[in-house]
């Protein structure tokens, strides 16, 4: 299905099931695809399971404009109006997670139940003189250069550190590795490279200190994209009602990877 914005922008997203309803925000370079695991676990356990592609990703409309974290928000606000969503629990992973943390703490009050964070790039992944121990520019400059101008191999070379395919005693699945490369190259080559900088220069940090609803944070001690030292770590110390579960040994893209472990703790939360 496909909701248009105020500006024209065409939203695909994926709604499907009754019951109180659990909206999944997905990654960079991604789409909503990405949440296959998790739409299935949750429908299949009474839940409305709804996930949208972002605009310039997946089969949404890739704009030239608006690829930036502010009106990332203000569309899935848009949508969400749309399908008049109430008591909602709104799941993000690593871009998704920001764009999370500021929906609620600009839209949510009344509507949002809970929110989970997974590897969420929240509160500051840029290196600044307040944030001293996060990525330097120099990191995001790179993804920008192979992003831009290298995508096809530049994207199948993330899956590696993505999934910690590069990890002693790691297997590797094709499919997986397979199916990132293809939702990441159905998007905009110009959405994700400007994408870039919203999820790492935006600073969620005023959001999260808003925000007093529940909130879980899981993370991997061992993800290679997103720091947890520089994020989960940060994010739950601001939260007024957060809670942290890390996991050793998982990486960035553990909800693909160790579904089976996220999606157990993300039911025991929403039902706690």
């Amino acid at each position: 299905m496909k909701f248009t914005t105020k500006d024209g922008t065409e939203i695909y997203y994926k709604d499907w099931g009754k019951g109180q309803p659990i909206v999944f925000h997905h990654g960079w370079p991604l789409s909503s695809d990405d949440w296959d695991a998790q739409m299935m676990f949750f429908s299949q356990h009474g839940y409305r399971v709804i996930a949208h592609d972002r605009r310039g990703h997946g089969r949404s409309t890739q704009t030239a404009t608006g690829n930036d974290m502010e009106t990332y928000v203000n569309d899935a606000a848009e949508l969400y109006d749309y399908l008049e969503l109430k008591d909602a629990i709104h799941v993000g992973h690593s871009t998704g997670g920001g764009e999370v943390i500021k929906y609620v703490a600009k839209y949510g009050k009344g509507i949002v139940s809970k929110a989970v964070l997974i590897s969420a790039v929240t509160p500051l992944m840029l290196q600044t003189e307040a944030n001293p121990d996060g990525v330097p520019l120099s990191v995001f400059d790179e993804i920008r250069q192979g992003t831009a101008y290298n995508r096809p191999q530049y994207f199948e070379d993330f899956t590696i550190p993505f999934y910690g395919y590069n990890r002693e005693g790691a297997k590797a699945s094709e499919g997986i590795r397979k199916n990132w490369w293809r939702q990441g190259m159905m998007g905009s080559v110009l959405a994700h490279h400007d994408g870039i900088k919203a999820f790492s220069e935006t600073d969620f940090t005023e959001d999260l200190k808003s925000v007093d609803i529940p909130v879980l944070v899981l993370h991997g001690e061992d993800d290679q994209i997103v720091p947890i030292d520089n994020s989960a770590k940060k994010a739950i110390k601001l939260l007024k009602n957060g809670k942290l579960i890390t996991y050793p040994g998982f990486p960035h893209g553990m909800p693909t990877t160790e579904a089976d472990t996220i999606n157990a703790d993300i039911l025991e939360f929403i039902q706690s």
